[in-house]
């Protein structure tokens, strides 16, 4: 007998199908998948990817919308366009520093 019931009720079927979690794409999914695809126009996605360390950026609800549109007219997704604003902000600071 398995043990646990990931995905199915107590009767041992599956969810229905129609429950509106499983059938709504998952936007987040998409769009972390999106950023991790390497990018031939876009070297701050795919260089130091061995060694990279994930954050969380939480943005107000505008900003956020702000974001989302410069990076679809980019062709990009905001996590992407996100990284390259970081890391060319990164590279201004240490240049202002002397290193």
């Amino acid at each position: 007998m398995p043990i646990g019931s990931l995905g199915r009720s107590k009767s041992g079927r599956h969810r229905p199908a129609d429950e509106p979690q499983e059938m709504l794409p998952d936007e987040e999914l998409t769009s972390y998948l999106a950023a991790l695809a390497p990018d031939s126009d876009n070297e701050t996605t795919a260089s130091g990817f061995g060694s990279a360390q994930v954050y969380q950026l939480r943005l107000q609800l505008m900003a956020n919308e702000q974001l989302k549109e410069l990076a679809a007219e980019r062709q990009t997704s905001p996590q992407a366009l996100a990284t390259e604003w970081v890391m060319q902000r990164l590279e201004w600071e240490a240049r202002q520093r002397g290193h």
